[in-house]
């Protein structure tokens, strides 16, 4: 279990050469800890509780946020769990620490940790872009040692997305540059623009097409295909949390108020926009897709099942009586929700 002994004072932060303290940032004066829990899927009983760290905090996080805001890993043997500056760390699928990395501190300008580690069968990837200049850097960790295999620095801002691989490489967003790197070396294979805005939406992939977004303060999303090749762009439609989803033939953005549009992956038509949700609601998490529908979940914890293609229809509606604020996740035939107070599962009886 790490400990780190700091005072409980956030980092200053600027914003635009100002000094900036955002009104919803909070956390760093006082000490967390940070868990991991594996349960039984069928059940729900918890199996083992492990505290990966506990201690004071390096930066503040969103009131509506968490130090555990990083979606874990596992590769069926070992789980793996990101806490930002907090640090990454492995166990087995028995609660036993197998080894641990620290990041070093990452200045998020008090919003917290977002970015999630991605795995490909020998490393783990992590995207630690910092509010600190000069300080962003992507890491490849050998996946059984935790060793560091390669580390580059990027030329970039503060990023909450995920990198994604994609024709062979491991594609990153950011405010400045699209930037893509080979998962092996990490030598960069191309670079396109950025997002323009805040990069916290993570890039979407298929058919041969890759998708990245920013929703705030500007609405852009853009689409590339092998070698970086720039296919087209839209100029709204996208949100500040939630990340789009790529499914079929079929690009998806959805806004923070829960308006999807339908965009032709190849050409860039758009095939519906602003389509809203049956009730008006705000949502955080991303859409998650199966069997010929799109499924959203709104803060409030209603979820409404959206018939996939190139036409909006709404399908069922559904709540689980309590907020959400985190992704549906799709498993062997079961639905996982994590509202504020318990772990919902849900599947056909």
């Amino acid at each position: 279990m790490a400990k780190r002994s700091r005072e409980p004072k956030a980092p200053i932060h600027f914003l635009r050469g100002e000094q900036f303290l955002h009104p919803d940032s909070q956390g760093a004066d006082r000490s967390h800890q940070l868990v991991i829990l594996s349960l039984d899927r069928k059940s729900g009983k918890i199996l083992w509780q492990k505290t990966a760290y506990t201690g004071k905090v390096f930066d503040n996080r969103h009131k509506a946020g968490s130090y555990a805001a990083p979606t874990p890993l596992t590769d069926g043997r070992n789980v793996y769990a990101y806490f930002g500056s907090e640090g990454f760390y492995a166990f087995d699928y028995d609660g036993k620490l197998l080894w641990k990395f620290d990041p070093g501190p990452i200045k998020t300008i008090g919003m917290g940790p977002g970015t999630s580690p991605v795995m490909d069968a020998d490393r783990i990837f992590l995207q630690c872009d910092n509010g600190e200049e000069n300080k962003s850097y992507l890491v490849a960790l050998d996946k059984k040692t935790g060793k560091t295999q390669w580390r580059v620095e990027r030329p970039v801002n503060l990023t909450w997305s995920t990198p994604l691989f994609f024709d062979g490489a491991l594609v990153t967003a950011a405010t400045e540059k699209v930037i893509a790197y080979d998962p092996k070396t990490g030598k960069q294979l191309w670079e396109a623009p950025g997002v323009k805005g805040n990069s916290v939406p993570s890039p979407v992939s298929g058919d041969g097409v890759v998708v990245v977004s920013a929703g705030y303060p500007e609405k852009f999303a853009s689409a590339f295909g092998p070698g970086g090749k720039a296919l087209w762009s839209y100029a709204k439609g996208t949100a500040y949390v939630p990340s789009p989803i790529f499914y079929g033939s079929y690009v998806y953005l959805i806004t923070d108020k829960g308006l999807l549009t339908c965009i032709d992956s190849k050409t860039g038509e758009v095939k519906y926009e602003g389509k809203r949700p049956p009730v008006p609601a705000t949502f955080a998490g991303s859409p998650v897709a199966y069997d010929g529908k799109i499924l959203i979940t709104s803060e409030d914890g209603d979820s409404f099942v959206i018939k996939a293609g190139p036409e909006h229809t709404v399908l069922h509606s559904n709540s689980i009586g309590e907020p959400v604020v985190s992704s549906p996740a799709l498993s062997n035939g079961m639905l996982f929700l994590r509202g504020k107070s318990h772990l919902f599962a849900v599947a056909a009886q």
